[in-house]
């Protein structure tokens, strides 16, 4: 598990291209077989991805946690973007299609990635956030995650959301996740920009075709910076920053937040005549 540090907005302002991408983008969570996780101390969220192909794997325990067990403490959110597969929770298992999530409460000691088909792996995004309650394991479809459109086509930024875990959806303590996809000819996401110094939040972009890239836009709104994103990269995005994205081809997103309140809507908008 790699561990990444805070970084303030003085600090990141004065960064280069290679500072920005090792402090903010997480490039390399989808590897066979494997489970990669990125622990930032924004708000101790800890961003991730398991693809099982050949085999089952587990999530293991690790030492920076100083627990017994992932999820002794935490909660964790999964969506999977890719083949239909398995996530099995002490014994318990859930069925994952394409853009299917479960939710897993703290307390849940046992948990193994598995794919129906390994010419066809599952891709988890994973999310997970320190808790103080125990909410129940739960699973929740693409049709049942409230969808809701925003945006128009003369802006590129037509696009439909899907809540998974919120106030009126899967209940957590700390997490709120959901995806985003945006409709064709459409390349703009979260467009008006905000902030939520509140929460910090994380992007994890999909279904991008491997020769196109996503432009993502951070930093405070006058003083903004930009991270060139390729397909099943996230981005950890600071309580202080934007985050916004342009595309050269359409593609989808999962978004996540943990930090001080579970309210969706709460957010500090920015006009785009303010940015710089």
């Amino acid at each position: 598990m790699e561990i990444r540090f805070q970084n303030s907005p003085k600090e990141t302002s004065e960064m280069d291209t290679e500072e920005l991408r090792s402090n903010f983008l997480a490039q390399n969570l989808m590897v066979d077989d494997e489970v990669k996780l990125v622990y930032s101390h924004y708000d101790r969220m800890i961003i991730g991805g398991a693809k099982p192909v050949t085999k089952t794997i587990k999530l293991e325990n690790h030492p920076e946690l100083r627990a017994e067990y992932f999820l002794e403490r935490r909660e964790i959110g999964i969506i999977n973007v890719g083949g239909a597969g398995q996530v099995e929770a002490d014994g318990v298992t859930f069925d994952l299609e394409k853009l299917t999530c479960v939710y897993l409460g703290k307390g849940t000691k046992n948990v193994v990635f598995k794919s129906n088909d390994p010419a066809d792996p599952a891709l988890f995004y994973l999310l997970s956030a320190s808790v103080h309650q125990t909410y129940p394991s739960k699973k929740m479809t693409k049709d049942e995650a409230s969808p809701g459109t925003m945006g128009a086509q003369e802006t590129a930024n037509h696009r439909t959301i899907y809540r998974y875990i919120h106030l009126d959806g899967l209940k957590s303590c700390q997490l709120v996740m959901g995806l985003t996809i945006l409709s064709p000819g459409s390349v703009w996401n979260t467009m008006p920009a905000h902030t939520h110094t509140r929460r910090t939040e994380a992007y994890f972009y999909f279904d991008m075709p491997e020769e196109h890239r996503v432009i993502h836009f951070m930093g405070e709104p006058q003083e903004t910076r930009h991270l060139v994103v390729a397909n099943n990269q996230a981005i950890i995005s600071p309580p202080w920053s934007i985050h916004s994205g342009c595309g050269t081809a359409c593609y989808g997103f999962i978004w996540g937040m943990a930090g001080e309140n579970l309210v969706y809507s709460d957010m500090d908008p920015v006009a785009i005549g303010d940015l710089r």
